[in-house]
């Protein structure tokens, strides 16, 4: 069968995957509303196109955190990419720097920051949790630089592992022949079997449940890199991020699999984004599916998105070939979408460009009498 769009990974990856991997890659917190609504959100934001424009040159190049890439495309940070294929993290970098675009490893990587590395050259930000014990979150820190990583996306909204029913059902744990590379000479490597979800227990082990404001600036101390603040979805804490000293704010709802019945993350951007009033940049983490997405962004303000669940789904499929494609079809898609938008470049692309069904009240049929 030939792909034409990234949503067909998804089965794909259902077919291959034990249904334990499977579900850990796809499932969301509870009832999964936030899940649904990450990407059925996208659906009530439509197009207002600009016609006779000359659209024969479309420049998608931007620049993040003062780094050159091809497209304001980049991959977030997901868990464990070996359980997806046994490249994992290898092929995912080789990828991201084949489109030369950004890659973010995730601190439970099945792949550490030095083997990332090892893969080439390209540009790469390196997720990071807090654990309690300190010395780990400074000794990690230290080692992305060493390796190269060029910024810190700080994970924010997960003092407590979200309750995902399909891990708890599953037993979720990371298979015996992998472990968190990153921590692998920590002790901290291996996730232990439990009666609910085995990543769960690991969290509420490790994971520092104290951790606030004062934890972003104690980061900077130990760190020239620039921190990004990932896992804001109000006013409130896009200021406080920009008081805390935070380089810039990734609007995300960690894929839905944190507190369910928050907003979609398109939905909480456009309020991040005014927030921020640009002292910093803000992107979007959540449900981008399609190059028309990646305009509706951008759209309403932000400055690149981080797609996750498309990649494992395309690296489960296919490997590092699989994650090329999941790339530059969202390019392409995205390429079209601005030549049809009337849009030549980045700076083009404005909120005159679409409406968004909050922009006009609902309008209510009268009650009957």
């Amino acid at each position: 069968m030939e792909i034409t769009n990234v949503n067909e990974y998804q089965a794909i990856a259902k077919q291959k995957l034990p249904k334990m991997v499977y579900d850990y890659y796809a499932s969301g917190a509870e009832d999964q509303w936030t899940l649904h609504e990450n990407q059925y959100a996208f659906s009530k934001i439509l197009f207002r196109p600009r016609i006779l424009i000359d659209v024969s040159k479309i420049d998608m190049r931007t620049t993040v955190l003062g780094f050159k890439i091809s497209m304001p495309i980049m991959i977030a940070p997901t868990a464990m990419q070996k359980m997806a294929h046994p490249e994992g993290e290898y092929a995912t970098a080789r990828a991201a720097s084949a489109v030369n675009t950004i890659m973010t490893l995730s601190s439970w990587a099945t792949s550490s920051v030095e083997e990332v590395a090892s893969t080439g050259p390209g540009i790469r930000f390196f997720q990071l949790y807090v654990y309690k014990d300190r010395n780990v979150v400074a000794q990690l820190v230290r080692r992305a630089e060493r390796a190269g990583f060029k910024a810190i996306a700080l994970t924010v909204d997960t003092p407590r592992l979200g309750r995902r029913e399909a891990d708890i059902k599953n037993r979720f744990t990371l298979p015996p022949f992998l472990t968190l590379k990153n921590f692998e000479g920590l002790d901290l490597g291996k996730m232990e079997k439990s009666d609910d979800s085995g990543l769960a227990s690991y969290v509420a082990g490790q994971i520092d449940r104290t951790l606030s404001w004062k934890d972003v600036k104690w980061l900077r101390t130990i760190t020239s890199l620039p921190i990004l603040v990932k896992g804001v979805l109000t006013a409130e804490d896009a200021r406080l991020s920009i008081q805390a000293g935070a380089a810039g704010i990734i609007v995300s709802n960690h894929g839905a699999r944190q507190l369910d019945y928050v907003p979609a993350t398109i939905m909480a951007l456009e309020e991040v984004v005014k927030a921020a009033q640009g002292r910093v940049p803000v992107f979007l983490d959540g449900g981008v599916r399609r190059g028309t997405d990646v305009f509706k962004a951008l759209a309403l303000g932000a400055s690149g998105i981080f797609i996750g669940r498309p990649i494992l789904f395309s690296l489960a499929a296919e490997g590092e070939v699989g994650v090329r494609k999941v790339l530059q079809m969202l390019r392409d898609e995205f390429e079209l979408t601005m030549a049809l938008s009337g849009c030549r470049s980045l700076k083009e692309i404005t909120r005159d460009h679409i409406v968004t069904e909050w922009d006009v009240p609902r309008i209510r049929p009268a009650p009957r009498l």
